[in-house]
């Protein structure tokens, strides 16, 4: 069902028809050499921008290395966070979580080992704006509708992932159809039992939402379990009903149309 519709085909607006599927680019992720590598001077993760070939393609990529846990961490604004964790880790299990309920956002990543050193290769998606400049340069939307129903598919997703750097509109892209692409979720996946944002969960995709019904324990350690520890799959199943049982109430509240959408 939903897992097969980002396995079968590519959900990711003009440069699918590059690819005929996502394990076509999770196999040259995997395999392709690397013939370039420039530091993206962006972000606090010290991320590379790596030019990859096969001899017949060439793409680009973006290279996480970081991978920290730490009991405390203060932040330059003074804020702090207990049990600090920053991993390249949570791109892949944001990545097979994507897959598993079928949410189409983040581009395609893998796992991969260059100069003896471990790290996530994720797809650099080319031709896109950032949505923070997109609002800066005050550039219109021309499908404000489609553009609302990804965001509210964005929103779901933070609050099942807990991404701590959810209100960063830097990770967020789109391309000239306005397709949106979902990125850095290496601050994800925290043990909190509890929404980031609830009040940011209005409306629901109704097709989302069945398919986070049928998440269980047993597939999510199957498929994230390499990257994740048991106690932040419990966590993220403990959101998964929080949203669940908000999408319920709401339907009550307010009626299924004004709150689900195809």
């Amino acid at each position: 069902m939903l897992i097969v519709a980002l396995t079968a085909t590519l959900a990711h607006g003009r440069w699918q028809a590059e690819w005929p599927d996502a394990a076509a680019v999770e196999a040259f992720l995997g395999s392709a050499k690397v013939v370039k590598r420039e530091a993206i001077g962006v972000g606090v993760t010290r991320s590379e921008r790596v030019t990859l070939s096969d001899g017949s393609r060439t793409a680009r990529a973006i290279w996480k290395t970081v991978d920290e846990r730490v009991p405390f961490k203060r932040f330059d604004d003074g804020t702090f966070e207990m049990q600090f964790s920053d991993s390249y880790k949570y791109e892949l299990a944001a990545y097979e979580l994507d897959k598993l309920v079928g949410f189409g956002l983040v581009p395609p990543v893998v796992e991969r080992r260059l100069r003896r050193e471990e790290g996530s290769l994720q797809l650099w998606v080319e031709n896109t704006i950032m949505e923070l400049d997109r609002r800066k340069r005050g550039e219109p939307l021309r499908d404000v509708a489609g553009w609302n129903r990804q965001i509210y598919a964005v929103r779901l997703f933070h609050n099942l992932t807990y991404n701590t750097d959810f209100n960063n509109a830097g990770n967020i892209l789109s391309d000239v159809d306005e397709r949106i692409y979902l990125i850095d979720h290496s601050r994800a996946f925290r043990t909190t039992r509890e929404l980031i944002a609830e009040d940011d969960l209005g409306r629901f995709s109704e097709r989302l939402l069945d398919a986070l019904r049928e998440l269980d324990r047993e597939a999510l350690t199957t498929r994230l379990g390499r990257w994740l520890s048991k106690a932040q799959i419990s966590a993220l199943l403990t959101r998964r009903d929080l949203i669940l049982r908000r999408a319920d109430r709401l339907i009550a509240e307010k009626g299924a149309a004004a709150v689900l959408y195809p």
